[in-house]
């Protein structure tokens, strides 16, 4: 009888802080400098410099755990990890071991079986490495050590996911929550969120975890999803083998789609942590967390029930939009200052603005349309000053030119034609010039009806008011 596996894994989930300087030094943070163009003394590790803790770090971390549900603890002590690597000039990296900032909290994800609790171990704060570089020279490895110190929290999950997916819609909920909180720019691809996988497999039904392999920064959904599914299915063939899983660190191909062995993977004991013996025991006081509580924003489970049941807005839309802090800044700005129909607002921001974003290859925070812009289009949309067709050839020329939509229109002579005479006379003329459809349509032929409402939108070149026109068109063809 062929066996049955399941999978179990947790997560550490690495979000670098969004401050402007590095976590015990006060070099600039950025990303995208010149190599080795933003290193302290500090970071670069030289003998007789001491850490200060960055306080933005501090309130960032503790924001995050309130927004899990954790416990913060009164003291917080940071710790040596020693290990030996080119990318870390001192030797070790600080972190924190046993009283970390954030303690034990839970968050709900949504899996195919319902509603799911995912137990959150621990967050706490630590520097970042250097980054080694192996494809710059042929002979030898680069060092940047720009990235060295900067400020991240590690979130590690408790081993409760079941599967590939389950892993990634706890990321993402993880992903969600630090990019409302503003303590992270969210930027996968610079390296600004990122993930270790530990995955096992068991047979079904036992209650011992097998022995795990962790899968190494991994900084994409899709991959996440990708490398888990590889390595549970490399793990099974193994054991089908009667072979061993060794506990060990493995990277996670793209290209191949396959995981390949590192390193042995280390225990904490590896490490020999212990206190930073350069930074005391920080208190975190009651005011301090009250402070946070108050930058805790609306996550999306809420503003999609706000914007489904009070603003009328269709379920699936209001989800792409709450779970996108960027687009949410921008139709909460244009709800606030446009007249137009909410429902209206997300149909067009989804449809045609998405459409020109995507065309230019643009995310919405880096659009050359702002959202004072936007919703100026928007107000001339509701009013009927123009179609949703000429609202769109619209969005294109004011992405060009960055004039308003105002301007475009008195420009271009754009505004919607609702003069009732001039739209009756063009449609005696097509009811004239085309005897053979209004004998179809009159005989029962509907779809001849859109035939009609295309050529006077060909005519005036979708500048017809199409409520207008399909009223007067059909009392024409019905009573004539």
């Amino acid at each position: 009888m062929k066996q049955d596996w399941e999978m179990v894994i947790g997560l550490e989930i690495h979000v670098r802080l969004d401050t402007e300087s590095k976590l015990f030094s006060g070099m600039k943070a950025s990303y995208g400098s010149s190599p080795n163009s933003q290193v302290s003394f500090l970071d670069a590790g030289l003998p007789g410099t001491l850490p200060v803790i960055n306080q933005k770090a501090l309130e960032y971390a503790i924001r995050f755990g309130l927004s899990v549900d954790a416990t913060i603890p009164p003291v917080t002590i940071f710790a040596r990890k020693n290990y030996f690597y080119p990318d870390l000039p001192k030797g070790y990296q600080i972190s924190q071991m046993d009283h970390p900032i954030v303690g034990k909290g839970h968050l709900m994800i949504q899996t195919d079986a319902g509603e799911k609790r995912i137990d959150i171990t621990r967050a706490h704060l630590e520097e970042d490495a250097g980054k080694s570089i192996h494809d710059k020279y042929d002979q030898y490895s680069a060092i940047d050590l720009n990235r060295a110190g900067t400020p991240l929290i590690e979130v590690v999950s408790e081993p409760q996911m079941s599967n590939a997916k389950e892993a990634v819609a706890f990321m993402r909920e993880i992903y969600t929550r630090v990019t409302h909180l503003g303590i992270c720019d969210g930027n996968l691809q610079e390296g600004s969120f990122r993930c270790d996988a530990n995955v096992s497999v068991r047979p079904k039904g036992q209650t011992t975890l097998g022995t795990r392999a962790e899968i190494k920064n991994l900084n994409s959904f899709r991959f996440i999803e990708k490398a888990i599914n590889h390595e549970a299915k490399r793990q099974i063939k193994r054991l089908e083998a009667g072979e061993k899983v060794v506990q060990e660190t493995r990277l996670y191909d793209a290209d191949k789609d396959q995981t390949r062995s590192m390193r042995s993977k280390e225990d904490a004991n590896d490490y020999r942590y212990f206190p930073d013996p350069d930074q005391l025991p920080i208190t975190i006081s009651a005011a301090m967390i009250e402070a946070q509580k108050a930058h805790l924003p609306e996550f999306p489970a809420s503003k999609i029930k706000r914007y489904t049941t009070e603003l009328g807005i269709k379920a699936d839309d209001a989800t792409i939009i709450a779970n996108d802090i960027a687009m949410v800044k921008f139709f909460e700005y244009s709800l606030a200052h446009s007249k137009a129909a909410p429902d209206l607002n997300a149909k067009f921001l989804l449809g045609e603005f998405s459409a020109l974003l995507n065309a230019h290859s643009q995310s919405i925070d880096n659009s050359q349309i702002d959202a004072d812009a936007y919703s100026g289009l928007l107000d001339e949309l509701q009013a009927g000053t123009v179609s949703r067709k000429v609202a769109k050839q619209i969005l294109d020329d004011m992405w060009a030119s960055g004039k308003s939509a105002a301007q475009i229109i008195d420009e271009q002579d754009l505004g919607q034609i609702s003069d009732s005479s001039a739209l009756t006379a063009l449609i005696d003329e097509l009811i004239n010039d085309h005897p053979e459809q209004v004998a179809s349509y009159r005989s029962g032929n509907d779809k001849m009806f859109n035939f009609f409402v295309g050529q006077i939108m060909k005519k005036t070149k979708g500048q017809a008011n199409p409520v207008q026109t399909k009223q007067l068109l059909e009392d024409k063809l019905n009573n004539e």
